[in-house]
């Protein structure tokens, strides 16, 4: 990895930081691997057809994650999904709206999207 982190591929701030595996952008909140950084180049984003988890791992539908990160989920009922929340059956979805790019039923919340940066697969 350089000795600068690269800026944000969502915002292009500058202000990008290190969190454990992920590089983390302050302004957007935009959460990605230095690992996909690297192979994608900061002009062009992240390939479509390859969706990784928070520590770079490739997903596939039918597999099962786990959450890394406390979700805040925001209309209907709203609440929190917990870390360490298991989701089993996902479906990826490349062109999901807002960067949620997998499909999931959450024990206790039923269908929804998440982003798999929020995400670990299950071995």
């Amino acid at each position: 990895m350089p000795d600068s982190l690269p800026p944000c591929p969502e915002c292009s701030e500058a202000y990008t930081y290190e969190q454990g595996a992920l590089l983390v952008c302050p302004m957007c909140g935009h959460e990605w691997s230095a690992e996909q950084q690297d192979e994608a180049g900061a002009s062009e984003g992240f390939d479509d057809a390859i969706i990784r988890d928070a520590v770079g791992n490739v997903l596939s539908d039918g597999d099962a994650v786990t959450l890394v990160k406390t979700v805040k989920v925001s209309g209907g009922g709203g609440g929190t999904i917990k870390v360490g929340t298991k989701v089993s059956g996902i479906r990826l979805n490349a062109g999901g709206a807002g960067g949620h790019d997998i499909d999931a039923r959450v024990p206790g919340f039923g269908n929804m999207q998440l982003k798999s940066s929020v995400v670990k697969r299950v071995n």
